[in-house]
């Protein structure tokens, strides 16, 4: 039997991690170190406000680092820790596995929704 604290804690992470902006940052962030501004033009749609809260997030969770270099303005730079680089592989074949059953996906929705339709 599981423990009910410790599957809570599971649900958390998994919420955060799963969380399409947190993927898209730990992605965007794989390589190198971005600055916000560089965020926000790579990952197309996030909005100011979403990508601050989804950066704080992933920092509060230890998958970020937030670096500030004091200049005018000051120069804020985001990157992976170790332990946000070890969730870049386990997300990667996440993504691709979405890829590769994208048809399939859809046909099961289609014939779904058509059987979902008829039964009304």
């Amino acid at each position: 039997m599981h423990d009910a604290p410790q599957c809570s804690a599971v649900n958390d992470i998994l919420a955060r991690v799963g969380d399409k902006w947190s993927v898209r940052v730990v992605m965007a962030l794989e390589g190198e170190s971005r600055r916000f501004n560089q965020l926000r033009r790579e990952i197309s749609g996030i909005s100011q406000r979403m990508l601050t809260r989804t950066l704080r997030g992933l920092e509060r969770d230890g998958l970020v680092s937030r670096t500030v270099t004091p200049s005018v303005p000051p120069r804020v730079d985001y990157a992976l820790t170790a332990l946000g680089r070890s969730l870049c592989d386990p997300v990667a074949r996440l993504g691709n596995w979405a890829i590769a059953n994208i048809a399939k996906v859809e046909a099961a929705r289609a014939t779904f929704d058509g059987e979902t339709d008829q039964a009304r």
